[in-house]
């Protein structure tokens, strides 16, 4: 633990009991998942009553808060005091395909549909607004409850019509209308009337595109309502959400030759209160705020944070664990949370001398780092989260397992994606009888087996890993992806 106690967030207290709330998409025991269907992003809106998930085969899907009531005063929801005292419950409203495959022909390069990341807009008029984005393609939708519209009156005289459906004079001779020798008395055109049936209408508005040289791995809006960033590999670039063909480079870390080329860009955002500074995190394990005021191109930071090795504990690993695959604002914005593959760390923005908190994720991990290396773990991008009232944090493991935070102590909640969260002992799975395909997905490189045991016998599998969650900004509700399974959980 580094920093003094002051910088930190104020000390929670007992740890939360938990307690299953909710699972959609949940799978039989034994059913095969498909590939399109496993989450790859989840986000709750800004007041927490919707949830987005995006999955790798281009799907969005929308669920929203059916337990609280829409008049509820600002003093009550004062008085929860991010409590929630009763069962929250969420419910399927809509989903709709965001992204399809494509081919870049000029780059003989195939684009995946997998959504990256969701971030929710502005709500207006009743409408859900929300930017969704693949490798290369960021799109802004609008989602809204629209009226059926029916047809009321026809030219056909009513009581005029035959059991058949035909009005008199009319027939079908050879399939063909036949009209009145003398015709119609009067000509009215249909009337269309809005009937009180609605149907949820996701309508693409604009489509951001030929901006990214590199996988998009970020996008974060501004709190100005108005303008977001997305980011690559080695480009932040700043976007107008009413205009689609024209972005900023702000960020540019490609050097001149590529072979100077020491670190990348891993994740970026906004801070939610200044419109004018965002934080973006490197591969080599720093992070970095920059002002916008200061310059069109913001090569230079005012602040940054890392935090240096010990003397004498370099290895061939330190930097592939001390990337940052995550940061996360506090919602006040005084504190950053990091992820790398070992720890989750606390930043203070005030303070660059070293995180004020550290918690270590899966330190049994350590000596087995060769094998996950060779099983291409080690690569594995976990996100993070934070309460909103900013005394807890969370992030994900592997077996699926998640593992809960309070502020000033490294000790966890261990939690795992099933009906029984608090299953902490996870039993080591009898081995049946694969065929080559399963095999070849749990057996590494060379061989090496996708499963590791902790210092207490419990057995962890690398197949199953949690890498997404989000925070309820305003109440303890944690929603989880498992493969193709969205949990969640409540205290």
């Amino acid at each position: 633990m580094m920093g003094s106690e002051s910088d930190a967030p104020p000390p929670s207290s007992t740890p939360l009991d938990w307690k299953f709330s909710q699972v959609f998409g949940e799978r039989a025991a034994g059913e095969e998942v498909q590939e399109v269907d496993i989450i790859s992003a989840i986000e709750f809106n800004k007041s927490g009553s919707h949830l987005a998930t995006g999955d790798r085969g281009g799907r969005v899907v929308l669920f929203e808060r059916t337990d609280v009531k829409d008049n509820s005063t600002r003093k009550d929801l004062e008085n929860s005091d991010y409590t929630v005292s009763h069962h929250p419950e969420f419910r399927y409203k809509t989903e709709f395909q965001s992204h399809e495959p494509e081919f870049d022909y000029l780059k003989s390069l195939e684009i995946e549909e997998k959504i990256n990341k969701i971030k929710w807009c502005q709500t207006a008029n009743g409408a859900l607004f929300l930017l969704s984005t693949n490798d290369k393609t960021i799109k802004f939708w609008k989602v809204q409850e629209k009226k059926i519209k029916k047809i009321s009156e026809t030219n056909v005289d009513t009581p005029n019509v035959k059991s058949n459906g035909l009005g008199s004079g009319w027939s079908l001779p050879n399939g063909d209308f036949s009209f009145p020798a003398d015709g119609f008395g009067s000509l009215r055109l249909p009337v269309v009337v809005s009937s009180q049936e609605t149907n949820l209408v996701a309508n693409c508005r604009r489509v951001y595109t030929h901006a990214h040289d590199y996988h998009i791995n970020s996008i974060s809006n501004n709190s100005d309502g108005e303008t977001f960033i997305s980011a690559d590999d080695l480009r932040i670039n700043l976007w107008n959400l009413e205009i689609n063909n024209q972005s900023f480079n702000i960020v540019d870390v490609k050097p001149p030759n590529m072979e100077d080329l020491i670190e990348v860009i891993t994740s970026a955002e906004f801070h939610p209160i200044h419109c004018n500074t965002l934080a973006y995190s490197s591969s080599k394990g720093s992070i970095r705020l920059v002002d916008l005021r200061q310059s069109a191109l913001c090569d230079n930071h005012f602040q940054l944070f890392e935090e240096h090795e010990a003397p004498g504990s370099r290895s061939f690993f330190t930097e592939i664990i001390a990337s940052i695959s995550d940061i996360k604002f506090s919602k006040d914005g005084r504190h950053i949370l990091s992820r790398d593959y070992m720890t989750l760390k606390l930043w203070d923005i005030n303070m660059n001398s070293g995180p004020v908190a550290t918690f270590p994720v899966h330190e049994y991990l350590r000596p087995k780092l060769c094998d996950l290396y060779e099983n291409d773990s080690i690569f594995d991008k976990f996100e993070c989260c934070q309460s909103g009232d900013g005394s807890r944090v969370a992030t994900g493991s592997y077996s699926n397992l998640f593992r809960v935070f309070e502020s000033g102590s490294k000790e966890a909640t261990t939690l795992e994606a099933s009906r029984n969260p608090m299953r902490r002992q996870v039993p080591t799975p009898a081995k049946p009888v694969r065929s080559l395909p399963s095999i070849t997905r749990v057996v590494g490189r060379r061989g090496t087996e996708a499963q590791v045991t902790d210092a207490n016998g419990n057995s962890y599998d690398f197949t199953t890993k949690l890498l997404h969650l989000a925070w309820h900004p305003t109440e303890n509700l944690i929603a989880c992806a498992a493969a193709n399974s969205l949990y969640m959980y409540y205290a």
